[in-house]
């Protein structure tokens, strides 16, 4: 499913303010100024999405998992390297001792900010597009980008795309470079597509 230029446009137009409270929830969580990449939003079949994300991340992720429900559901992560994940991981330490490995303590923690990032971000998506969408209890998991995909495609028989939304927030001196993935059926990506139109003409 290929977006046209309007579509694309106030999709990405929608992300900025979504993103704009996720930085929001990411300064207060860090004590710091969050400053956001502009994101870059495209569509994909699941089934590309691996080797589109591969050119940013070619080893093992990080991704805390958490599924939404309503009128648009689907799979929302926030995808980053395992080494973005420790250094985001630091960054809200609030002084304890780095780390340098994913351990309980600090899955954990990643996951809490994962579960306010998301929430963060899906829930201006729900207030802008006047659309109520709950959500599951997130979950973290380690593993290469391929096996992500290829759990996800089990999950449901009808075929799914993603939305693959790329930002870099910086905060102090550190860059964290982050991805934002949505994986929708094609009934919830024709209804978001549909609820984007509407909140356009609205918008005029």
């Amino acid at each position: 499913m290929l977006l046209n230029e309007r579509q694309k446009d106030a999709l990405t137009e929608l992300i900025n303010i979504a993103f704009a409270r996720t930085g929001a929830a990411l300064s207060d969580l860090t004590g710091n100024r969050v400053l956001l990449a502009p994101p870059q939003v495209e569509v994909y079949p699941t089934a590309e999405l691996p080797s589109a994300v591969a050119r940013f991340i070619p080893g093992e992720a990080a991704s805390i998992h958490q599924v939404f429900s309503g009128p648009i559901g689907g799979d929302a992560m926030l995808l980053l390297t395992y080494e973005d994940a420790v250094r985001l991981t630091n960054l809200i330490a609030n002084g304890h001792a780095p780390v340098t490995r994913l351990d309980e303590s600090a899955r954990e923690a990643l996951t809490e900010v994962g579960n306010i990032l998301l929430n963060a971000c899906l829930g201006m998506f729900g207030n802008v597009l006047d659309v109520r969408v709950s959500f599951s209890v997130p979950h973290l998991h380690v593993d290469t980008v391929e096996d992500m995909v290829t759990a996800w495609a089990g999950q449901e028989i009808e075929v799914r795309y993603a939305l693959l939304v790329f930002t870099s927030f910086r905060v102090k001196d550190a860059e964290v470079k982050g991805y934002v993935v949505l994986v929708l059926s094609v009934r919830s990506l024709e209804r978001l597509m549909a609820e984007i139109d509407a909140w356009v003409t609205r918008s005029c």
